[in-house]
């Protein structure tokens, strides 16, 4: 070899082809090929520690939890409350009362608003939030400050993705009563600096929920490390069920919060005159709860851990960086979105390809990605497009997935050319 030969990459330690072999629906073929999945920020497929938990519990232990004297509901609780304490030392909470069970990030988000919120936030004072934010982290303030008479904020980001910081501290202000921001964009992969958000916040007396939806499956989340009041995630993000997310609070907040929706399992006591409301994380829970959701989420949790979350983290930033600079070898590509800590999103345009014909053609070659506004309008105003062509990665993927875009990509380029 010499001397200015490049040294072959060095072996990953991680084997994600062994890896791919726990996720059966990656084994199918896509319009004659082999399935190129790179849609794991809208959700992750399931391994089959998970879909054998979930079927476990479905032939075994189903019944209706709490209240029942026997064994199927016992066993059902059991499983049910298992999984909330598995989720506690996931995330490093303090109690299990803590540990909301949900539909998913959204619901979260709008139990804060209306549980927390509504009862505090009065006219003249403020909410923030950044540019960055999906959706579920802009509507329910929307419609908490019509509700309240509060205002909301928008911290800016500049043209890399990255958030304005400094602009943040000056948007903090004594009016502001709640922060609530990403800790990753699901857009473009920004990793916001959430632990120094928190600290900033706190020291102005504001209350703090961040949304952990995008960064759940790709770094280890220690809630009382990040100091957060109200941290949510979904469980599908996670490679776990649809239908089951979480929502992590302080228990002296949840304690102090009314319940949101009424029904059963949220009571102590009910009579005509008057009701009275159980303890959290209960309180927030009416209803027959998605029972197998988070027996599922429990076992997700067990699977992501026995391959170790920094692993697949230090795997999936191997494969986007050799993914962006792959992408920045074919002309016409732009890549939106170039913050300096990114976690695996990749968001990018084609000249004279809009992103869903785009998005066809690859589907065509059996690479499946997602394309739109990724519900973050703002962000695709921001940057003047109407849409991108996003390609995500999970703990399953291999760099021969990263060389199927690039191909399929070389292929759409000659067909719009």
């Amino acid at each position: 070899m010499s001397a200015t030969a490049p040294l072959p990459a060095p072996p990953s330690a991680f084997d994600a082809a062994r890896v791919r072999r726990d996720f059966p629906i990656l084994e199918q073929r896509v319009n004659g090929r082999p399935l190129v999945y790179l849609d794991s920020a809208a959700s992750g497929q399931r391994p089959l520690p998970v879909l054998r938990a979930v079927e476990h519990y479905e032939t075994h232990c189903h019944a209706n939890v709490h209240r029942g004297v026997h064994a199927l509901s016992q066993a059902a609780t059991e499983a049910f409350e298992g999984a909330r304490e598995r989720t506690r030392q996931f995330i490093n909470a303090a109690s299990t009362r803590e540990i909301v069970f949900v539909r998913g990030t959204t619901e979260a988000i709008n139990l804060v608003a209306q549980s927390f919120g509504r009862a505090r936030l009065a006219p003249g004072e403020e909410i923030l939030i950044t540019a960055l934010e999906h959706h579920a982290n802009i509507v329910p303030w929307q419609m908490l400050c019509e509700q309240t008479g509060a205002t909301l904020k928008v911290v800016p980001i500049d043209r890399r993705g990255e958030l304005e910081y400094g602009r943040f501290l000056e948007l903090l202000s004594p009016r502001t009563r709640l922060v609530a921001v990403a800790h990753v964009s699901n857009a473009l992969g920004t990793v916001l600096p959430v632990k120094q958000i928190v600290d900033a916040a706190h020291a102005r007396g504001a209350v703090v929920l961040i949304d952990g939806a995008q960064a759940i499956p790709h770094a280890r989340i220690d809630v009382r490390a990040l100091g957060c009041d109200f941290y949510a995630f979904s469980g599908h993000k996670l490679y776990g069920p649809t239908g089951i997310g979480v929502l992590y609070g302080r228990e002296a907040l949840l304690a102090a919060m009314p319940p949101w929706q009424g029904g059963g399992d949220m009571i102590r006591t009910v009579s005509f005159e008057k009701t009275t409301y159980n303890d959290p994380p209960w309180k927030f829970e009416a209803g027959t709860p998605n029972i197998s959701g988070a027996v599922g989420l429990a076992a997700a949790m067990d699977y992501v851990e026995g391959l170790g979350l920094e692993a697949i983290a230090a795997h999936e930033q191997r494969l986007l960086e050799l993914a962006t600079a792959g992408l920045a070898r074919i002309p016409g590509i732009r890549i939106i979105g170039t913050a300096a800590r990114k976690a695996s999103v990749l968001s990018f345009t084609m000249e004279g390809c809009h992103p869903h014909d785009l998005g066809t053609i690859l589907d065509a070659e059996g690479v499946a990605i997602r394309t739109g506004h990724h519900c973050a309008m703002p962000v695709m105003t921001f940057f003047d497009i109407p849409a991108t062509a996003r390609a995500s990665f999970g703990c399953y993927n291999t760099e021969a997935d990263v060389e199927a875009l690039l191909a399929a990509l070389a292929k759409a380029r000659e067909v719009f050319a």
